[in-house]
């Protein structure tokens, strides 16, 4: 595979997660060739100039239409806020540009269904930043699930939490302005609903309450303003498979800084889970003795691929950084013709189904089912 021509738009805390990725995956995987840093936009000259100098682009550009149309951007990263996503991507794929778009994929249904017919009609790859399904310890549980080492699977629990959002006296932003999407389910939820997919298959149908701890919030020029998003929702769910689940996310849930807490239930045993301590996950399994049954936990290692391309011992753990290079690669892989785990378009518009389901549930204050 020839060496990848990147453009990368927005520079913000993703964006540099990505160029950082980007940066990295050639050495640490040493089976790829190494991409070509080729293009970034901005929203104005002087700060694309100084970006690319710090993550190491060989051009900068203050109009992002400048990266779509670069002849030698073979891919475009896609790290804007929301409300960029679907036209970015578009004209991206219409480039005729492999697009890594960060979540959610788009702040509506009609655009994130452009989205994929761009994909579609392009021939191109065009995935989302759904970086957790790469952590070797949700790859571990998903194989202890497949290979039945908790039985059918009965009932899940999910909780997401942070608490960026929790300060009363934070300034109004645009996580809090409608054009952003929902709030917590879209901007937050999406997470957890990737998880879910590639660990216990989608949802079918959901019942949903959101909340606004805050109705208003400070401006930084004097005043306040109506905060349009919601911060916490709580979700009970069927999953296709008929079993049942709740997931509850939180954007300000003072203390927590990472937290998705997954709990798998199955006929034979059950499966703990919390980002918090992403290296490590908890396994029962209800087989021998009573008296020396409990939980264990399985700290991730060289032999939980691919751990083993980071560092060459177990328990130094992994953190953040590097499951969006693991991402990196499965993108390339996918480049390439081969299988990848990835969340590519078609299964992030299911994701986006899911979410506006539960949009429309708290609307009408009753179950929806998914179409």
């Amino acid at each position: 595979m020839k060496s990848l021509g990147i453009g990368l738009i927005g520079t913000g805390y993703m964006g540099k997660c990505h160029a950082l990725a980007w940066n990295a995956v050639a050495p640490t995987f040493g089976d790829v060739a190494r991409p070509r840093l080729v293009h970034l936009g901005e929203a104005n000259e002087a700060l694309a100039r100084s970006k690319a100098t710090e993550l190491g682009f060989a051009r900068a550009s203050g109009d992002w239409r400048r990266v779509v149309e670069d002849p030698e951007v073979d891919l475009v990263s896609i790290t804007t806020p929301n409300q960029f996503h679907a036209e970015m991507a578009i004209a991206a794929l219409t480039a005729g540009k492999h697009v890594w778009c960060e979540k959610p994929m788009a702040t509506s249904l009609a655009d994130a269904t452009a989205m994929l017919e761009a994909a579609e009609a392009s021939g191109k790859v065009a995935a989302l930043g759904y970086n957790y399904i790469q952590n070797p310890a949700t790859r571990h549980m998903r194989r202890l699930i497949a290979d039945g080492a908790i039985g059918t699977v009965n009932h899940v629990r999910v909780e997401m939490d942070e608490d960026f959002m929790a300060d009363a006296a934070a300034p109004f932003g645009w996580k809090s302005e409608a054009a952003s999407g929902y709030g917590a389910l879209d901007d937050f939820a999406v997470h957890p609903l990737s998880l879910l997919t590639i660990l216990v298959g989608p949802l079918a149908s959901v019942v949903v309450d959101m909340a606004k701890p805050y109705a208003e919030r400070p401006l930084a020029s004097g005043g306040s303003r109506a905060v349009e998003t919601h911060d916490i929702a709580n979700i009970l769910f069927r999953l296709q498979s008929g079993a049942s689940g709740s997931l509850l996310v939180n954007r300000s849930a003072w203390g927590r800084k990472g937290r998705i807490a997954i709990q798998i239930f199955g006929s034979e045993g059950s499966l703990l889970y919390d980002q918090e301590r992403m290296n490590e996950l908890q396994l029962f399994q209800a087989r021998g003795p009573a008296a020396e049954q409990g939980f264990r936990t399985i700290l991730t290692g060289t032999v939980h691929p691919p751990y083993d391309r980071f560092i060459p011992a177990p328990g130094h753990g992994l953190g953040f950084n590097d499951l969006k290079v693991i991402e990196a690669r499965e993108l390339m892989r996918r480049i390439a013709g081969e299988p990848a785990h990835l969340i590519e378009f078609a299964t992030g518009l299911r994701i986006e189904r899911t979410v506006h389901a539960m949009a429309r549930s708290h609307e009408t204050r009753g179950w929806v089912d998914i179409d």
